[in-house]
């Protein structure tokens, strides 16, 4: 702990930010104690500093702060957060704190929530395939161990059932030392009771460290929340060696309480009214994932963006899409035929697949039954527009074939209805079956080795 300095000059406090005046020697992202006059405290952080002002962010919003009778005190040190291995199984609000019924934690160690850019020269290329049951995932959108991958969702569809289906079914093959580290931020008292049952239900809380900022908690409190769930995956990864899947659900929630912050700044708005700097303020998250060369474990996320009105060119999806690795795209019409999940594999990509794939990773065939149902269902939805406007009756019989494999395909390969877990062969084995639905001579992106090997 630095050296810390009182004051009792707040000169204005305006949503979440106290300005004060007559500082001396405040640092950017420096943390700051407010003592009100009840005795109670609250903890901020230094945005700016400029002729003697200094603008605080405050977490847990600045009610009951008295301009004249309330103390801030600079703590000359910026904000860390105590982290354990004991943290796993626990359960903690949007600032760190417990909200199970156990005791406090035992800090092993203190680290700074901002975190470090890991050097790009220290990167190890992510190539270990994470299987998590789903098969339009682990057959399609491949996650890799290390990549950063989003989903990308919209109001009213099961990005909820999904998130938490992953985080208990998600494991790396060949290995124990698996965890995951879940931030609810800006979600409600229902979401977050759901996600803790789920866990809870499957056993996998005890391997599983949850952060839970409610959506009736400061809107300010959501910056902190994603970083505390960063800075702990980092310790239990890079620390403990194991490997970590992080889930950020809502990061829609995270970008607004960016841009009320950026509004009580009186900043000139960008796109939309969210601050300029939302790009690098995003990548500042995202990049907290990866693989560093000569140390054990890794971190993987999974990001939750909910597309305001379903617009992918909203600028929260919209830049997410710039910095991640792929997305994984939810589509209302596979939702609305009542199939889970409703993962459209055609909005879909992951940009690291093909390095997690394959010979000794999944299965030699992986690529091939990837792509031959990429282009199947393509063909597929083509032929049901064309029927649209023909009829079906006027189809030749290739576009019929088609149809009914986008049928199926849909029912048996997208839909989960049960939320099973999948094997990945078991997932490639679904391909085959319905790939058989096809003329052989359609099966041109599949070696011929590999259509009398498989093909039933």
């Amino acid at each position: 702990m630095g050296f810390e300095i009182e004051y009792k000059s707040i000169e204005s406090v305006s949503g979440p930010l106290v300005v004060v005046k007559s500082v001396r020697r405040a640092a950017y992202n420096e943390l700051v104690r407010i003592t009100l006059q009840n005795g109670e405290s609250k903890l901020g952080q230094v945005l700016d500093t400029s002729d003697g002002l200094a603008v605080v962010q405050v977490f847990g919003g600045t009610e009951g702060i008295n301009i004249d009778k309330t103390s801030v005190t600079f703590l000359g040190d910026t904000f860390k957060f105590g982290v354990s291995e004991d943290m796993l199984g626990r359960i903690f609000d949007g600032q760190g704190r417990p909200i199970d019924i156990k005791a406090e934690v035992i800090t092993e160690k203190k680290m700074d929530v901002n975190g470090l850019p890991i050097n790009p020269s220290a990167r190890e290329m992510p190539t270990d395939f994470i299987e998590t049951g789903i098969s339009t995932i682990d057959g399609l959108i491949t996650l890799v161990r290390g990549q950063k991958l989003p989903i990308f969702s919209g109001a009213g569809l099961q990005h909820n059932e999904l998130a938490a289906q992953i985080a208990k079914q998600a494991r790396v093959h060949g290995s124990e030392d698996f965890a995951v580290v879940f931030a609810g931020i800006g979600i409600t008292y229902d979401d977050a009771n759901y996600f803790i049952e789920e866990f809870r239900t499957a056993g996998s809380l005890r391997r599983s460290v949850a952060f839970m900022n409610l959506a009736n908690d400061p809107s300010i409190e959501r910056i902190l929340t994603p970083r505390l769930a960063l800075t702990t995956a980092e310790f239990l990864a890079f620390e403990k060696g194991l490997h970590v899947l992080v889930i950020l659900n809502d990061m829609t929630n995270y970008a607004e309480a960016l841009r009320e912050l950026s509004s009580a700044r009186d900043e000139v708005p960008g796109r939309r009214g969210y601050p300029g700097y939302m790009y690098t303020d995003l990548a500042s998250i995202y990049e907290r994932a990866g693989i560093i060369k000569n140390k054990k474990g890794s971190i993987t996320q999974l990001n939750v963006v909910t597309m305001p009105g379903d617009d992918v060119t909203h600028p929260i999806p919209d830049l997410t899409g710039y910095i991640t690795e792929g997305q994984i795209f939810l589509s209302r019409d596979l939702a609305n035929k009542g199939i889970y999940p409703p993962i459209n594999p055609l909005g879909s990509l992951s940009r690291l697949m093909n390095k997690g794939i394959g010979t000794g990773k999944t299965r030699e065939d992986h690529k091939g039954v990837a792509d031959q149902l990429f282009g199947a269902y393509a063909k597929a939805q083509d032929a049901k527009n064309l029927s649209a406007i023909v009829g079906t009756e006027a189809l030749g019989d290739i576009d019929r074939t088609y149809l009914k494999f986008g049928d199926e395909f849909e029912k048996t390969f997208i839909g989960q209805e049960t939320k099973e877990r999948r094997g990945i062969d078991e997932t490639l084995d679904i391909g085959w079956r319905l790939l058989s639905m096809l003329p052989e001579s359609e099966l041109t992106r599949i070696s011929v080795e590999h259509i009398k090997k498989y093909k039933k």
